[in-house]
């Protein structure tokens, strides 16, 4: 059958998410990670940040824990896989695990926007664009 959903996360929050462009009009999800907001003790600055970034995108916004809402949300919509665009997060490893007991997984791999092998700081932008400038603007 293949009908999907779109599960869209915080490691491609864009209009420019490959799953949200070979998917259009397709029902998407976002889900508020509990578990990883208090792991990284996300600030109401950039949980401000996300949430306006979700208002520009066409999805439903959800909180708890994520494999869990993809699934109720697939149900709902029924759907019987989920489309989303890849991530270095080992957590996005284990989502993906859980929700492939239920459901079909097709992982979209997302252009990167640059080249680099080594370590990167994830939790702080800041960390980041210290690595990536460098790349960016040689």
């Amino acid at each position: 059958m293949n009908k999907p959903i779109v599960w869209v996360h915080g490691d491609c929050l864009s209009p420019h998410n490959p799953a949200l462009q070979e998917y259009p009009n397709t029902p998407a999800i976002w889900v508020w990670d509990d578990a990883l907001i208090e792991e990284w003790q996300l600030s109401l600055k950039r949980i401000t940040f996300i949430y306006e970034c979700l208002l520009e995108l066409p999805v439903e916004i959800r909180r708890g824990n994520v494999a869990q809402e993809i699934i109720i949300f697939a149900k709902e919509n029924n759907a019987d896989l989920v489309v989303t665009a890849d991530s270095p997060s080992p957590r996005f490893d284990d989502i993906c695990d859980e929700i492939e007991r239920s459901l079909k997984v097709e992982v979209l791999e997302v252009e990167p926007f640059f080249d680099y092998d080594g370590y990167i700081d994830l939790k702080r932008f800041s960390r980041y664009w210290k690595v990536a400038e460098k790349y960016v603007f040689e």
